[in-house]
């Protein structure tokens, strides 16, 4: 049976879990017609793996603060950890072939990119892109050393091979703001005022727009004024 986790429990029901076995995070909303459509073929699919998989449920109204670590920006959104770390995800309700490729790939041994990825250094990197193109954890890897470097053309090029997850849109925001010449200093205390003036002009300035949205994503997840403003976001926007 899939554990319904929450704010307070999600360190030990995910991450300390993610040490012994693959964990499954689903999060979802009650008014979430895919994520009804998602559940019951996810729960069948990760009980055939007779507990060599756990699965987690997330409600993100009622936590909205792993809603925010994950930097989830539409549901049903689907994580995979081990040791504490994402390493594959999803978005939308897909069908039962592709979630029991999902979930395979968790317990499948590691290929050879995954232990390159492991290893973290570039040229390890670069090696296992060329095996696996598209493989998701040495291609952020990549292309957070590659921004590090101020080379966020070729970073960003090689986050478009996969679909977003949290990590690559925070690695994308990154380079993305320095290759504009914007990025800002997330400790500075005029950030407050930084984005208070890019609001004024996100209805009619794409630019604008996107930088205001690129700093909420490169900032702390935890940071509390993401949320406030995402909502001012929302109403200047609607």
């Amino acid at each position: 049976m899939p554990i319904d986790t929450t704010d307070v429990s999600f360190e030990h029901d995910v991450l300390d879990a993610s040490v012994e076995r693959p964990v499954v995070v689903d999060l979802w909303a009650p008014w979430c017609g895919p994520c009804r459509t998602l559940g019951p073929i996810i729960e069948k699919v990760v009980e055939a793996t007779e507990g060599a998989v756990e699965l987690v449920k997330v409600n993100i109204d009622e936590n909205p603060r792993i809603a925010a670590a994950f930097a989830v920006q539409s549901i049903p959104a689907v994580f995979a950890l081990k040791n504490r770390t994402v390493v594959d995800a999803f978005i939308g309700a897909l069908g039962e072939p592709a979630v029991r490729e999902f979930v395979d790939r968790l317990t499948s041994a590691p290929s050879e990119a995954d232990t390159l990825t492991e290893a973290g250094d570039e040229e390890s990197l670069r090696r296992a892109l060329e095996l696996e193109p598209d493989h998701p954890g040495a291609v952020v890897a990549l292309a957070d050393l590659l921004t590090d470097r101020n080379e966020n053309e070729e970073a960003l090029a090689l986050l478009a091979r996969i679909p977003e997850t949290a990590e690559s849109r925070h690695v994308a925001a990154k380079a993305r703001l320095a290759a504009s010449g914007a990025a800002p200093d997330l400790s500075d205390d005029g950030l407050d005022e930084r984005l208070d003036a890019l609001l004024e002009t996100v209805r009619t300035d794409d630019e604008a727009r996107q930088q205001f949205l690129d700093i909420l994503e490169a900032m702390d997840p935890e940071d509390p004024r993401r949320a406030t403003y995402r909502r001012a976001l929302s109403s200047k926007l609607f």
